[in-house]
């Protein structure tokens, strides 16, 4: 139907507004650093006119070394494409809670496999969610910042402020147990993400879905 760049949420005047990455929302066929205004009583709106922010959905692509903002076209690298399509029958994300992809339920097919994207936040403690039967919640590709901050100011980057959360693989003998801290470290982080898939509905012929 259309293509864009995947807008994963806002934050203006300290408040954050998020999309569902799985909703044609999130997919905004242009980019801008700062996508929105904001108006008031007096009539007058402004843009780009204050510190507020927005954060998009990353690409795998590697910062500069010296971490200096992206500015310009230079971001395009950055930014995560999206493209939204039509489906005659519902389409929805199954979560295993373990390591292992889940199969899909009786009378529907697989999409694609994924790891179990649940939260995001950065500024302020402000931030955005994913509920987990869309298929935003299930992202193809894991990294523990899979999205990037841009400013009215023309710049984008990524911030120690900014952090990920995902559904946890949880063993069948520890529920209802106290949960094991435990630190993961780099070359180990995947061993305790959630795994899914997301699932369309088979048509069945002569029936209206």
């Amino acid at each position: 139907m259309w293509s864009g760049y995947s807008l994963l949420y806002i934050q203006g005047n300290e408040r954050a507004h998020g999309q569902d990455l799985g909703s044609p929302g999130s997919c905004l066929r242009k980019f801008s650093t700062m996508p929105f205004m904001f108006c008031n009583l007096n009539n007058v709106c402004h843009l780009a006119s204050r510190s507020d922010f927005s954060y998009w959905l990353s690409t795998p692509e590697t910062m500069p070394m010296d971490m200096a903002p992206i500015i310009g076209r230079n971001i395009r690298r950055f930014v995560s494409r999206c493209s939204v399509c039509e489906s005659s029958t519902q389409v929805i994300a199954v979560h295993s809670q373990s390591t292992e992809v889940p199969e899909c339920p009786d009378g529907w097919a697989e999409l694609w496999d994924g790891f179990s994207f649940f939260m995001n936040t950065d500024a302020g403690a402000e931030g955005s969610g994913q509920p987990l039967s869309s298929p935003g919640s299930c992202l193809q590709d894991f990294r523990p910042n899979p999205f990037i901050e841009c400013q009215g100011l023309g710049r984008c980057n990524y911030y120690t402020t900014a952090y990920s959360f995902w559904l946890a693989a949880i063993k069948h003998d520890k529920q209802f147990v106290i949960p094991e801290p435990q630190t993961l470290k780099a070359g180990d982080l995947k061993s305790r993400v959630s795994r899914c898939r997301v699932c369309r509905r088979i048509p069945i012929p002569g029936i209206r879905q």
